[in-house]
């Protein structure tokens, strides 16, 4: 049972909606964004709110209503606030820098990593160590976001790697030496 789908989405003043029968399309001071709607989701767009509704209570609509009102949702927040990630690598001589389109990671491998920034997706490097991704797509942002973060994951000993600054790295402890 879903309980956010009933909820209408709060549209701010300057962000247009406009609904077709398969597509809604979300324009705000930041970008445009498109989602295609399922079959059988009713949209509305009414006194600058949203409604997601489904006709009736069929378990392959239901599964999906919250879904699409989540999308929805992030679509509006990301064409006027926008969204963002932040990473930091730990680790001695771990530095990023951004070259053009190129985020350009030295990570502890014997060559630098270069990894392509995407249409849309904005990079900052604070401090060589401080990386902030941002964009109007929330999952294009978290994506990237990952992407980024599997290059070298943070490792359990010793905590060295790409991580998010909000993420606890539980560290194991190393073998005993010496023990008879």
């Amino acid at each position: 049972m879903t309980r956010k789908g009933n909820t209408p989405i709060p549209v701010p003043t300057g962000v247009e909606v406009n609904i077709s029968d398969s597509m809604i399309s979300v324009k705000g001071p930041k970008g445009l964004l498109e989602q295609r709607l399922m079959k059988g989701l009713h949209v509305a767009f009414e006194d600058r709110r949203i409604l997601v509704t489904r006709p009736d209570k069929d378990q392959d609509k239901k599964k999906f209503h919250g879904l699409y009102w989540s999308l929805i949702h992030n679509m509006v927040q990301g064409t006027t606030k926008g969204f963002e990630k932040r990473l930091q690598m730990v680790g001695v001589g771990y530095r990023a820098s951004v070259q053009g389109k190129m985020l350009v990671l030295q990570v502890g491998f014997s060559h630098p990593t270069e990894v392509d920034i995407p249409e849309g997706i904005d990079v900052k490097v604070e401090k060589n160590t401080l990386m902030i991704i941002s964009g109007i797509d929330n999952q294009r942002v978290g994506q990237y976001a990952a992407k980024i973060r599997a290059i070298r994951p943070p490792e359990p000993y010793q905590g060295k790697g790409i991580r998010y600054v909000d993420e606890y790295v539980r560290k194991k402890a190393g073998k005993t030496a010496g023990k008879k």
